[in-house]
């Protein structure tokens, strides 16, 4: 059976209080029936007492001439509260029994040597019985007493105690169970508030926010990580749209490139040189348009990649990613320029790694100007590799946007400058992956990424 929440509250809220309840009620209870007891057992002592001072003995033989005159001050009636003597020897022949015993006698052990308590019932009377060794003066056991005194009275007040304990409980444990259910109904009305404006947030009103309670208590807490979950949401979604659209944008212009060719080709006949001349336009769109899907394919992998850091040659690695790009150096006639020493390691992906190199050095060739220089160099005391290029000047307002997917400083989706504005935005991912610090400066026409590992 499910429960709802206040349910659930309530009810394990009031099994723990019925729980410390229930232990209270036996608590309440054993104290008084042992205090009764011991009230009983105290009176028992005192007659005890009393009764030994009467009484004497000779050898064996206890002599109970005292005791006549005792029980007619004391027991000669039956009282509200009378008190039951028995005094049997060694022989168990009966030396003496109050009146008030009439016909009945007191079973006892006749082999006890302390003091010993019970309880017994004569004539549906509930009695305390106290049994004890009649002791003589050479510290022999030359008989037994029994002493009893009613215990109706202490019967029934635990009796009604326990009556009054066993009704009270449930009614108790019930009334507690309501009141915690109104309780917890109060207690989580600003949750079920939650809920309902949290139920009514889509994709059309993502920018909606629950509202703060007044007291700055868990619930606050809790509302403030929704709200703050939210505008993660809402921004990743504005993200997505944005990227589904240039994107599309960015597909669109290639593929509108390469029909606007072929329909001018179509239109009439033309010569064989124009042919070849068109047809590699649409080989290059087509490449554009390939690179575009390679890396949407390649972010698209990395959202679901692991990362595996191992030592790596910085020297080596930049050595490799140039000779990738050997002919794109020679078109610019573009050189790199490293002082890095080559003992100089980093803890990285050696893949990942591998691609942000590549990235940035394709970036650097792209915009740096022609017989420029590509300069890397490595800071020791700050673990901090740097790639620097004569490029155009990018503005702060520019920096900010830079890692954006799709982004390009240029303005324009037609540039004569290739690329598609996802080689940064790929960087981007795979240093924050690796708990780079990358960071963008423009100074003098000259634009340095550096990349600080983390120590």
């Amino acid at each position: 059976m499910k429960l709802s929440f206040k349910k659930r509250i309530a009810l394990f809220n009031t099994l723990a209080v019925a729980l410390t309840t229930a232990i209270v009620f036996i608590i309440i209870y054993a104290v008084v029936h042992i205090s009764s007891y011991r009230h009983l057992d105290s009176d028992i002592l005192l007659e005890k007492e009393e009764i030994l001072s009467t009484l004497y003995w000779r050898g064996d033989s206890i002599i109970t001439n005292k005791m006549l005159e005792w029980e007619v001050v004391e027991h000669e009636k039956v009282e509200v509260n009378p008190t039951f003597i028995q005094i049997v020897d060694n022989r168990d022949r009966m030396i003496f029994k109050s009146a008030n015993l009439q016909s009945n006698l007191f079973l006892f052990n006749p082999k006890i040597k302390k003091e010993y308590f019970y309880n017994t019932e004569i004539d549906n009377q509930r009695l305390r019985l106290g049994q004890f060794p009649v002791i003589n003066d050479q510290g022999i056991i030359i008989g037994q007493m029994t002493i009893g005194v009613s215990q109706q009275e202490s019967y029934y007040v635990i009796n009604n105690l326990l009556i009054t304990l066993c009704i009270a409980f449930p009614i108790l444990i019930l009334t507690l169970y309501l009141v915690i259910y109104f309780a917890a109904s109060k207690a989580i009305a600003p949750v079920q508030q939650l809920i309902t404006t949290a139920a009514g947030i889509n994709d059309s009103n993502i920018d909606t926010r629950l509202p703060l309670p007044e007291n700055e208590d868990e619930l606050y807490q809790l509302t403030s990580t929704i709200n703050e979950l939210l505008s993660r949401i809402g921004s990743s979604m504005q993200q997505q749209k944005q990227f589904t659209a240039d994107a599309s944008h960015e597909i669109r212009t290639p593929l509108a490139a390469i029909r606007g060719t072929l329909e001018v080709l179509l239109r009439k006949k033309r010569e064989p040189e124009h042919y070849e001349e068109k047809i590699k336009d649409v080989i290059a769109q087509t490449d554009r348009l390939n690179q575009l899907l390679d890396q949407l394919l390649q972010l698209a992998r990395l959202e679901s990649s692991s990362i595996k850091k191992e030592t790596i040659n910085l020297s080596k690695l930049i050595k490799d990613s140039e000779l990738k790009f050997d002919k794109q150096l020679m078109e610019k006639a573009m050189r790199v320029k490293s002082s890095i020493a080559e003992t100089v390691t980093v803890h990285a992906d050696a893949f990942f790694f591998s691609v942000i190199i590549d990235n940035l050095l394709s970036n650097a060739i792209k915009y740096g100007k022609p017989n420029g220089d590509i300069n890397f160099s490595w800071e020791f005391d700050t673990k901090t590799f740097s790639i620097t290029n004569d490029g155009p000047e990018i503005t702060p307002q520019q920096i900010q946007f830079l890692f954006n997917r799709f982004y390009r400083t240029d303005d324009s989706r037609s540039s004569i400058v290739p690329g598609s504005g996802l080689g940064l935005s790929i960087v981007k991912k795979l240093v924050d992956l690796q708990d780079i610090v990358i960071d963008v400066s423009n100074k003098s026409n000259r634009t340095t990424f550096s990349l600080q590992f983390p120590s």
